[in-house]
């Protein structure tokens, strides 16, 4: 039972950083762009394939 008086604080305090975290990462604009990062994955094959021609072979 006295854990309880131990969890219940910590619990707290893990909540209020949480939030914290939250309002900080809206703040700083972490949540603008959504959808561009997304199709970000799908250009890196095609800047990779485009950097491999742009490359001189060495004999």
């Amino acid at each position: 039972m006295n854990i309880i008086y131990l969890l219940i604080p910590l619990s707290l305090v893990l909540v209020v950083f949480a939030i914290g975290a939250f309002f900080w990462a809206v703040r700083s604009g972490q949540f603008d762009d959504l959808h561009t990062p997304a199709l970000k994955v799908l250009d890196d094959d095609k800047i990779q394939n485009e950097s491999d021609k742009q490359t001189i072979p060495t004999k």
